[in-house]
């Protein structure tokens, strides 16, 4: 009977196998691709700190210089949409 179990136990008992296996691919994983992650986080942190303090008010700035250039040409434009209704209508008044 012992020699049954050892049978059995190289057989159909793949626990030790599969636990191997397991505790080599955390290793791995752990020591290789968490590297890899890790400075993967490290870049991203970089360029979220950089797009924060440099380019967003860049980007910001940019975008109040262009509004405040589009609400001028509005305000320009409606005076003279304004001044053209005017005219209109006293052309009407004339008729």
């Amino acid at each position: 009977l012992p020699d049954v179990g050892e049978i059995y136990s190289r057989l159909l008992d793949h626990r030790p196998v599969i636990q191997g296996e397991i505790r080599y691919f955390i290793k791995e994983f752990e020591e290789k691709r968490g590297l890899r992650e890790l400075r993967v986080l490290e870049n991203l942190k970089s360029t979220i700190s950089e797009t924060n303090e440099h380019v967003l008010p860049k980007c910001e700035q940019a975008m109040r210089d262009r509004l405040n250039e589009v609400c001028e040409r509005l305000q320009a434009a409606n005076a003279r949409i304004s001044r053209l209704q005017e005219r209109e209508h006293e052309v009407r008044k004339v008729k």
